[in-house]
């Protein structure tokens, strides 16, 4: 995830809703920017899923993406109709060699659009993806008080392992944060080599 300290799983009810037959998942580009960044506006200003404070611009996101998309997957959920409904990426957990089949997650659901399915969409095919590179382990690091992200997370197979108390301050109150991880399939003795994602045909 990129360095905000929080993930945003901003679909409340979702894992429990199948998602719709309009909806298709694909990668994400810079151009995409625009319609990303309404999506997490919301979530900078006004609530603490995101530790970010203030709204990144149309170009620093782009930015963003176009790094992510050299090495991991950035996905998002759109409509036919060409309306993004929201996004989903994994992100270095550390640039240390050895942590190169951990990674961490985030996702991002219009807050119009909740409990319809999206949130699953995005991160089944996000898994689809690293399992492809060949990631081992997914890590979620969430605000604590995000109970819907915590749920949503823990229906889609990830355990909490850590909790960090007063971690992060926004809003002018301390927050504490949960890590959750979930591994894809059986721990290998020795994991394949990574593979880029810009490599791999998704």
């Amino acid at each position: 995830m990129a360095k905000n300290m929080s993930t945003g799983a901003a679909a409340p009810g979702d894992a429990a809703t199948p998602a719709r037959g309009d909806v298709r998942i694909r990668v994400a580009s810079p151009e995409d920017a625009a319609a990303l960044v309404a999506i997490y506006a919301p979530y900078v200003r006004d609530t603490t899923i995101t530790f970010e404070e203030t709204v990144p611009s149309v170009e620093e996101f782009g930015k963003r993406i176009a790094a992510t998309l050299k090495r991991y997957p950035y996905l998002v959920a759109q409509r036919v109709d060409g309306e993004i409904l929201g996004y989903a990426y994994a992100g270095a957990y550390s640039q240390r060699v050895a942590y190169d089949w951990s990674v961490e997650t985030a996702i991002y659901v219009s807050q119009s659009c909740g409990g319809q399915g999206v949130g699953s969409l995005l991160y089944a095919a996000l898994e689809r993806a690293l399992q492809a590179q060949h990631v081992v382990n997914l890590g979620a690091c969430i605000t604590a008080e995000n109970v819907e992200s915590i749920g949503f997370h823990r229906h889609l197979g990830y355990e909490t392992v850590a909790n960090f108390a007063h971690f992060g301050f926004k809003f002018n109150r301390w927050l504490d944060v949960v890590w959750m991880e979930k591994t894809l399939g059986e721990v290998p003795v020795a994991p394949e080599a990574f593979v880029p994602f810009d490599r791999i045909d998704f």
